[in-house]
């Protein structure tokens, strides 16, 4: 699969890179994420397309500020990227918060209009709100995804690759 690299004016059309490797992505150590067009690093601010059910890919990277902002580059799949550029990816999707992966549930409890939720994510312990009315929305693989009041996103493993403690926790939600 080849990504796609829009380069000029708003006006022109993407241009196909021609191979799976075309976007080239960089981050510095404070965690901003630059495409490489036309030999110049451009910051770039990630925006996932499909939040929900694909949290991971087809994800725009759009530069530029104001009436100036545009789509700098689409990345449809991740695995796609060189090494280098899909480490770079990664990281900004780490640090932007946009989908924390759960390991394990703790404890689900509630409270008046909100849902208080104690989890264990691939970077350790972690608590977080949602509303009582806003529930865990399955995934055509099985997992549970999950949008806390300040718009995180948390994904779930299927039901089977969870523990025995984070499925009675989750009964409510999976059955």
């Amino acid at each position: 699969m080849t990504e796609e690299l829009l380069v000029g004016s708003p006006g022109d059309e993407r241009l196909d890179t021609g191979d799976d490797q075309g976007v080239v992505l960089h981050n510095t150590g404070d965690g901003r994420l630059f495409v490489l067009v036309d030999d110049e690093l451009v910051a770039v601010e990630l925006r996932q397309c499909f939040p929900w059910s694909q949290p991971t890919r087809y994800l725009s990277l759009w530069g530029g500020a104001g009436n100036d902002e545009r789509e700098m580059a689409l990345v449809d799949d991740p695995a796609q990227l060189s090494p280098e550029s899909r480490r770079a990816l990664e990281a900004a999707l780490a640090n932007a918060g946009f989908v924390l992966q759960v390991m394990r549930v703790l404890s689900v409890e509630e409270e008046v209009e909100i849902r208080h939720w104690r989890v264990i994510t691939r970077h350790g312990a972690r608590s977080f709100q949602t509303h009582l009315d806003e529930w865990p929305r399955a995934l055509p693989d099985g997992a549970l995804l999950i949008r806390d009041v300040a718009g995180d996103l948390y994904r779930l493993p299927p039901k089977q690759e969870l523990d025995k403690v984070s499925r009675e926790v989750l009964w409510a939600f999976i059955d």
